[in-house]
């Protein structure tokens, strides 16, 4: 067979196919136009300024490895002028956060980055072991999703870093689109899809260079790049509500690969269509984004859903101007019959229930940002503390 020609530079040897338009390039061309594209991302969104200190969330695995390697090559071939730190959070899963942790230390010394580790026991006195013991397997996701977005900020705030960055990739983000609409929880659409993170109230922001890149190009990458990275799965995320949007989205990209990107559109102009003070208000806690599992929101969703009821109740009260003859009958018999004719449509709509506007505060008891009184991270300790035994035994010797 005659060897396939790289669609680009037209000398090499095609050797990889991308998985977003099926192209056919060779490795160094694929390299190449895959930094270009981060390079894209983040000029054109302008991620960061010049001289900022940058923390990179990192967890071992293939997409902050290659967020990692990414800024560091990036920085040093366009002179962002970006002070880069490595940020780790342990969990404190044995037998696969302390393993990913050693990946993490590996990294810091191939990319000569500083590392700041911040553990769930010294934050909150529970481990997620622990936790999982407590409540089970199944939502112990919730609980890891808000304990980790707090420990992030906590750590960045702690090294004095202003904006953190997570290898959040376009798979991940057309989950979190798709989570949302089984969920019908449109009003945190806004925030999941945005490329930036950013309250008012906080000083710390994040934002997602790898949000437009397809995870299987993650991987790609990471494998021509031959970076180190840790790649076992989660123990306890096979329970998640997120695996299962990640199925389907897996199967819409076999018949139609451009289908992650569609989805990822279709959540920005879907989050366009939100009012702001309900994209910004609703939220159980600061920066609630796409890793929460068990965080509800309540408000509405546009004007649109507005003219339908207007509409519904103009057909409501046309259905009563009408005349209706009935038969003398039995009593009993002609209000059964009135009650199984009545359909819903011909009862008067209820009225909306009015949306409380949220201010973002502060917990009253960690001072952490919250849209409550008691933040999110503070009630779920609450509930974990209650069944701790109060007392303790002291053995003397």
């Amino acid at each position: 067979m005659p060897p396939v020609i790289c669609e680009i530079c037209k000398d090499a040897r095609a050797a990889v196919i991308r998985p977003k338009n099926s192209q056919k390039i060779c490795k160094l061309c694929f390299l190449n136009v895959f930094e270009a594209e981060i390079h894209e991302t983040i000029v054109s969104n302008n991620l960061f300024y010049r001289g900022e200190r940058v923390a990179i969330g990192a967890s071992g695995g293939k997409d902050s490895t290659v967020l990692a390697s990414v800024l560091k090559t990036l920085n040093e071939r366009y002179d962002y002028g970006l002070d880069l730190v490595l940020l780790s959070i342990d969990e404190g899963i044995k037998g696969y956060r302390d393993d990913s942790l050693e990946t993490v230390k590996r990294n810091a010394q191939q990319y000569s980055m500083p590392l700041e580790i911040v553990g769930y026991d010294q934050l909150y006195g529970w481990t997620m072991d622990q936790v999982v013991a407590q409540v089970g397997k199944k939502g112990n996701c919730t609980y890891c999703g808000v304990f980790r977005r707090q420990a992030l900020d906590r750590g960045a705030a702690k090294l004095d870093i202003k904006h953190v960055v997570t290898g959040h990739n376009a798979d991940d983000v057309a989950e979190t689109v798709m989570m949302n609409l089984l969920r019908a929880d449109l009003p945190r659409l806004a925030r999941a899809t945005s490329i930036v993170t950013a309250s008012a109230a906080s000083e710390i922001k994040r934002s997602k260079p790898l949000k437009y890149a397809y995870e299987k190009e993650i991987v790609l990458y990471a494998h021509h790049k031959k970076l180190d990275y840790f790649s076992t799965e989660c123990i306890y995320s096979p329970e998640a509500f997120r695996g299962t949007a990640r199925t389907l989205i897996k199967d819409l990209e076999k018949i139609r690969p451009s289908s992650i990107l569609d989805i990822v559109k279709s959540g920005e102009d879907m989050a366009t269509l939100v009012p702001p003070e309900v994209s910004s208000s609703a939220t159980c806690g600061a920066h609630a984004d796409e890793d929460t599992n068990g965080c509800g929101s309540s408000g509405a969703v546009g004007d649109s859903m507005a003219k339908v009821e207007e509409q519904l109740a103009a057909n409501a009260l046309a259905s009563e101007s009408e005349t209706e003859i009935r038969v003398a009958e039995d009593a009993q018999i002609s209000q059964t019959l009135k009650s199984a004719a009545t359909s819903t449509h011909d009862r008067k709509p209820k009225g909306r229930r009015k949306m409380v506007k949220q201010v973002m505060g502060r917990c009253e008891k960690c001072g952490y940002l919250s849209s409550q009184k008691i933040c999110k991270a503070c009630s779920l300790l609450e509930g974990l503390n209650k069944s701790r035994p109060r007392n303790t035994i002291e053995i003397g010797i």
